[in-house]
């Protein structure tokens, strides 16, 4: 008998082994996919949450481009609104566009290991969650609960290794240094609060609790949408749920959690971007900044962000739950 249980335990904790390999390479190959594809728009959005125009040298290489003090509007001050549009034309004309997948190197090097510690705790917590569930398979709660505190694991975890990284995004798309000087930059100030961890705090707050939403608001969405889809054996019909559902909930999912967490990722840009100090400070001037208007200031480029996110969350959980599937044992 204790050699069946010992056999059975060691296949037990094999499963699970292979399962957070599983989640950990899907969440790496759909961290890869939603940054080439929706870089730029990321680039245009950096820009306008840290107030910056272009203002960098104009070397049409922009490896050997020199930085200049960028034009940033005092904080607190009152700003003439920033127009995507525009930023996306200055750029494209004096730089090409390539320059809108500026910051990328360091994204692309970083997102799936960002994406792979996401992915791995929403699997880690689900899992658990509906073992404990066993019991009850009706009862989805437990579920969304563990996917709940996973997904605010992973996005804890994943924040100090994304800060410094996004630091050196932020340092080429604001200010336009090369990938070696902003890397060399933050590198060496590891060991400083106000080196390579400048906007921790908020990125602490921007990834904990809304990434806890992200990921219940996909379970609960692919749920709900699985049950009302039709039971039917037709093939193609079934791979059009694999394709629909996972970027539809994906979709939904973004815009829950960045109507959490959008604030913090502002703020957090700011203080990168050399145009904020704390987080409360920076708060303060946002506000002031839309005269007073809380919504206003803490939600500005909100709506450019989900022009990024919805279709980066939906790329990314369409390419997780298919890489997933594939590497999967049938």
């Amino acid at each position: 008998e204790v050699t069946v249980v010992h056999i059975i335990s060691s296949s037990s904790h094999t499963i699970m082994s292979s399962e957070a390999w599983i989640d950990f390479a899907a969440g790496w190959i759909s961290g890869g996919v939603s940054v080439l594809a929706c870089q730029p728009v990321d680039t245009i959005l950096t820009r306008m949450q840290a107030n910056a125009s272009v203002a960098i040298n104009r070397s049409p290489d922009l490896t050997n481009a020199v930085p200049k003090v960028p034009k940033i509007s005092a904080p607190g001050a009152a700003t003439v609104t920033l127009r995507p549009w525009s930023m996306f034309e200055e750029m494209v004309s004096d730089f090409g566009v390539k320059s809108l997948w500026r910051g990328s190197t360091a994204m692309i090097g970083a997102v799936p290991v960002q994406n792979a510690l996401l992915m791995t705790g929403y699997g880690a917590g689900k899992r658990w969650s509906e073992s404990s569930d066993s019991s009850d398979n009706n009862n989805n709660n437990g579920v969304l609960l563990g996917v709940f505190f996973g997904g605010c694991t992973g996005g804890v975890l994943q924040s100090f290794v994304m800060s410094p990284v996004e630091l050196i995004k932020v340092t080429q798309q604001v200010i336009g240094k090369s990938v070696k000087s902003a890397t060399t930059s933050v590198v060496g100030g590891l060991f400083s609060k106000t080196g390579a961890w400048k906007g921790l705090g908020a990125t602490l707050l921007r990834d904990g609790i809304p990434h806890g939403v992200w990921f219940v608001s996909y379970e609960y969405a692919k749920t709900e949408m699985t049950s009302f889809s039709t039971n039917s054996d037709d093939e193609k019909s079934t791979m059009n749920d694999d394709v629909a559902i996972p970027m539809l909930a994906g979709a939904f999912a973004a815009t829950t959690a960045w109507a959490v967490g959008y604030p913090f990722d502002l703020i957090k840009t700011r203080i990168q971007a050399g145009s904020g100090s704390g987080i409360v400070s920076t708060a303060k001037d946002l506000i002031n900044e839309s005269g007073g208007r809380v919504v206003a200031g803490l939600y500005k480029g909100f709506t450019l962000k989900l022009l990024r996110s919805i279709p980066s969350s939906a790329i990314g959980f369409l390419a997780y739950e298919t890489a997933a599937k594939a590497l999967s044992p049938s």
